[in-house]
């Protein structure tokens, strides 16, 4: 009876030690960029010897489809929670520009929260590097959950109907990383709040919705 606790043990410390190196690896890339990720250092922080790192992890590019896939994880629970009320359903918004300005400061602030994560996930700074079909999953749970905003607007009447979802989604895309790109390739040490690049953002939301409001609906959304 002893045995699968002992099991239950080590499963949940290897499961720590995984998280552990995975937060070294993003401490590691903040500091000496994406692509400078050493496994040799990501060890020495450890405190382990650099072969210790393979028990848990066979190459590098596991260690960036962990920090990736974490990344769009997190990214995609801290929007998801916008979409859902107190009592965890589909919110109806009040106001279709104020919702969406809501959306895309809360995504564009946790990219420059995260730089790391962020370029790995938007980027592609190491060169031969993709992610994988598993960690890239992560990655279009969030575009379906983009989607889905985009869909229930749309049956609302709050977005027009006659343009492809496609579109209106890529559009989106562009306007919030490439938001996080010019601020993070130009003005990587101005925050969130101070930045010039993301002080642009309710200028191009509100372009965003002038484009794409259904025509029945008011400029600020309908109650």
């Amino acid at each position: 009876m002893t045995a699968p606790a002992r099991i239950d043990r080590r499963q949940r410390r290897r499961l720590e030690t995984i998280e552990e190196i995975v937060d070294v690896a993003v401490e590691v890339m903040t500091e000496h960029g994406v692509g400078g990720l050493s496994l040799g250092e990501v060890a020495r922080r450890m405190g382990m010897r650099t072969p210790s790192l393979y028990v848990y992890f066979d190459s590098k590019n596991a260690v960036y489809d962990a920090v990736f896939a974490r990344g769009w994880r997190s990214a995609y629970e801290t929007t998801g929670a916008l979409h859902l009320d107190v009592e965890g359903t589909v919110r109806r918004p009040a106001q279709l520009e104020p919702y969406l300005l809501l959306v895309s400061r809360t995504f564009v602030r946790w990219t420059i929260e995260n730089p790391a994560h962020a370029q790995l996930m938007m980027w592609r700074p190491v060169p031969g590097y993709e992610p994988s079909a598993d960690a890239f999953a992560a990655a279009v749970d969030a575009l379906e959950a983009a989607r889905s905003m985009f869909v229930r607007l749309r049956d609302l009447d709050l977005l027009r109907s006659d343009v492809a979802l496609d579109e209106m989604v890529q559009t989106w895309t562009v306007i919030t990383t490439g938001v996080m790109t010019r601020q993070l390739a130009n003005a990587p040490q101005e925050s969130f709040d101070e930045g010039r690049v993301t002080a642009t953002l309710p200028a191009l939301v509100a372009m965003f919705v002038a484009h794409y409001r259904h025509s029945g609906s008011p400029t600020k959304g309908k109650k």
